[in-house]
This record gives structure tokens, sequence and C-alpha cells, in this order.
């Protein structure tokens, strides 16, 4: 990781990044936004004459007040505090600090956002966007079914391998954040998909990469490309709502739920490490339940008309 040599991080937190990289596998990409706070932050020392050894929830305090002055909102003020604390907890697990000086500080409160997700409509009309019948088209709609089918990310999609497919079970293997390896299962429609592309379509595309999915020039996709294509598609199929790779996810996970399945089996599906992160799609659950409560109800979408007056005696 390059920097100009007229702003060096501070040793630590070059080491901390080296660790990150190496031990913990981040992407690339999370790995540069880690670098990022942490440059912000060796601004703010250099600015207040304040030695990383003498860090101390005072400073800390200091940082926050900086940083929130600097225009940053609640989100991005979380996402500096992560980056900090993994910071002070690597020095101390490494005994270059004594204490962790955000150990008591507390997170801002963060407003809960919902995930988009698309109903199951929807989901058919996605679907049946791509033409079939051409190298690309085949490509787009195997794609589509397996983010659906079995809720990958889109990293994970683009990074597969043809090795990755067991279509005599079903199965996939999934290489997702920090290179966890997970296995996952696919329907019949994605599995016939999928071997159909393999031993037919993808070989057309005169492969110059052992990824499974391939652009026009035979070579890996990128994540914007994939987004550019479900826009696309979405497009087409009249879906007007904000769309992304994930919104496969989202609904997968939902969709799952409001099927039967439970939060556990959801979690392992989708890699999470901390169940917390799948409770979301309850919150989505529950919103979808209420809202078809109101709208099916017979009495869901109606005020009563006598609501000020007093009920009828009773005379029987």
């Amino acid at each position: 990781m390059s920097r100009p040599d007229a702003f060096a991080l501070h040793p630590w937190m070059d080491r901390f990044l080296e660790y990150i990289l190496v031990e913990k596998g981040l992407a690339e990409n999370s790995v540069a936004a880690y670098t990022m706070d942490l440059e912000s932050l060796q601004r703010f020392l250099i600015r207040e004459n304040i030695a990383l050894e003498e860090f101390s929830s005072q400073s800390a305090l200091l940082y926050l007040l900086h940083l929130r002055q600097s225009g940053l909102q609640n989100r991005s003020l979380a996402r500096h505090l992560a980056t900090l604390r993994g910071l002070f907890a690597f020095l101390v697990r490494e005994r270059l600090m004594h204490d962790n000086p955000l150990e008591k500080l507390e997170n801002p409160k963060l407003p809960r956002h919902l995930p988009d997700v698309l109903n199951r409509e929807e989901v058919t009309e996605l679907l049946a966007r791509p033409n079939v019948h051409d190298k690309l088209g085949f490509r787009d709609r195997t794609m589509l079914e397996l983010l659906y089918a079995s809720g990958l990310r889109v990293s994970e999609l683009i990074t597969l391998r043809p090795l990755d497919v067991d279509l005599q079970t079903g199965l996939l293997r999934v290489f997702g954040k920090g290179r966890k390896e997970r296995v996952t299962p696919m329907h019949d429609t994605a599995r016939n998909l999928l071997e159909i592309y393999i031993q037919s379509w993808r070989p057309a595309f005169l492969p110059k990469s052992d990824f499974l999915f391939l652009n026009r020039s035979g070579k890996g996709l990128t994540r914007q490309g994939v987004w550019k294509l479900i826009k696309t598609y979405a497009r087409k199929a009249g879906i007007r709502q904000p769309i992304s790779p994930h919104t496969l996810r989202h609904s997968f996970a939902t969709h799952l739920l409001e099927g039967g399945a439970d939060l556990r089996t959801v979690q392992i599906l989708l890699g999470h490490a901390d169940i917390l992160a799948t409770e979301i799609y309850t919150h989505v659950q529950s919103s979808r339940l209420k809202s078809q409560h109101f709208q099916h109800h017979p009495r869901g979408g109606q005020e009563s008309a006598n609501a000020d007056e007093p009920p009828e005696k009773d005379h029987s």
C-alpha cells in the first residue's frame, strides 16, 4: 500500500493494515477503507500533537467531535469507530498498548434501514427478461437465477469457478467475506441452467480466464458489470424501485423466511458470521405482514365512521 513519503502512517497502523490484509484476509476495497480512516486519524493526531501511544478515551471523544464538526453523519462515524476499535484491540493484543481507549465508548445510534426486496412476481418478471437464445442472454439468466437461488453476494458470484459447482449434488462452494468458505445449495432450475451454460454456452466465450461467468472477451466479469446488467433487466421488467445484485440476496432471505425457514438456516445460507446481521430480515417480514394485513383485512384500510360516537346500548 503505497503512500507519499510526506504522509506516512504510524508504524503501528501499518502493522494493523498488514494484519487485516494478510491474516484476516479482508478484501482490498475493505483494506482501502480502513486505510482512509487511519489516514484521517493520523492527520488529527498530527494537528493536535497527540502521540498514538498516548491516545486516550478523551482523545477519542475529541476525535469524534472533530469528525462530527467536519460533517460526518452517524453511519460514517460508526464506521470510523469500528476502524478505531479494530486498531486498538489489535494493539492491546500485540501488547503494544495496555488498555483499549475505546472500550467503554458507545457507538452512535443508527437508524435501522430495511433492505429493499422484490416480491415473487417481480423476481419472476426479472428472471424472464434475458434472451436465452444467445450466449450473453443465457449467461445473464443463469447468473440471475443463481443469485436468487443461493443468495450469493455479487463478489461471490463473479469469483465462482467451474470446479466450485457440483452439478450432481446441486451444491456450490462459495468463498465469502474474508475468504471464508461455505457450501450452499441451489434448486433444480438453477442447476439445469448451470449445466447447459457450462457445457454448451461457456465455451462460446473462448475462455481466457478460469472464472465461471465471462464477459465478451472471455475474461471474468466485474461487480459493476453485473450491477449494470441487473439494472437493465429490472427496467425491462418494469421494476421501478432501486435495484442492485444485493436486492436478489435480500429477496432470497426474505422469501425463505416467508416460506417457513428458520433464522439459523438463513444465517448459514447467507454466510453471516453473526445472527444479528440476519435478524434484519425478520423486520422486513414483519413489515410485509403488517402491510398485507392492512391491505386485505376487511377493516384494515378503513377508519370507523362512528369512532367518536358511543357504542349503542345492548338491549338484549
